[in-house]
């Protein structure tokens, strides 16, 4: 009875470190992951984006809707097509940066949805917490992490308010993840 306990033990403890061992993590960051986005107006748009992010994102190393993502955008590092209008987004009108300098997307689950997935989590931004969802083609293995994704947010979501009627309330966001372990 005791080498039965005992080999039950030992084969739930290589079990439990096979698994640990199993998950694949991916650092991200602004070399491996682009945040771009177009917002609109009646007479025209804008594009931009982030150029600094620190994150990871991880997988049990067989499911694709095993992953999770955990990413801090720092706000300051935002750009446009335009110099004004990119310290006009960095004020309180409507990022805030000196005030909220990062903004944060951590997922809560990833589902199959088609021939896709769609990736849920809480984004924070402007100092105000929000869930979201969005479709994403996703390719994952053990040495590399591809995600794109294209999807609108509604900007007044966070406090973001500036310009209402002058500026369109959703924007266009883009996704493109290609990190390698």
């Amino acid at each position: 009875m005791r080498r039965a306990l005992m080999a039950t033990a030992a084969v739930t403890a290589l079990a439990v470190t096979m698994v640990q061992a199993g998950e694949v993590k991916f650092p991200l960051s602004g070399d491996n992951t682009k945040i771009t986005f177009v917002g609109t107006k009646p007479n025209g748009k804008h594009d931009g984006g982030f150029k600094k992010f620190a994150g990871s994102a991880s997988y049990d190393g067989k499911d694709p809707a095993s992953l999770k993502f955990c990413v801090d955008i720092d706000i300051d590092s935002l750009y446009t097509d335009n110099e004004k209008l990119t310290a006009h987004l960095k004020s309180p009108d409507f990022f805030d940066a000196k005030n909220n300098p990062k903004a944060q997307f951590v997922s809560s689950k990833v589902e199959k949805a088609g021939d896709g997935y769609t990736v849920s989590g809480k984004l924070t931004m402007n100092g105000k917490s929000k869930d979201v969802s969005f479709p994403a083609k996703i390719d994952v293995a053990a040495d590399h992490l591809n995600l794109t994704s294209n999807f609108k947010i509604n900007r007044h979501d966070w406090g973001i308010s500036y310009g209402k009627g002058k500026v369109d309330d959703d924007v266009s966001l883009k996704l493109d993840l290609k990190a390698k372990k």
